[in-house]
């Protein structure tokens, strides 16, 4: 049985592929209102050296349907179209 994240939660991950200072310390994903979103934190320290996280959501987006290629006629008659000059 595959986990389905529950409405309203989330999780949060080491990030084992950080590379730059600038990569999350962590990742995951949360479901808020239905809607999906990847999450990313970041490991911080305040002015007393007190740690704390910060935040960042992304809402995930649907992979964009691929188009159908065009067929040798549909090519042909693009590049065959009236050059005003």
């Amino acid at each position: 049985m595959a986990y389905e994240q529950k409405d309203n939660s989330g999780s949060l991950f080491v990030n084992n592929r950080k590379e730059t200072d600038s990569h999350p310390d962590r990742n995951g994903t949360a479901k808020i209102d239905g809607v999906e979103y990847w999450v990313s934190g970041w490991v911080k320290q305040d002015k007393n050296g007190n740690p704390w996280m910060s935040l960042s959501f992304k809402r995930k987006e649907e992979k964009p349907k691929t188009s159908t290629p065009m067929t040798r006629e549909q090519k042909s008659a693009q590049m065959n179209d009236e050059i005003p000059f």
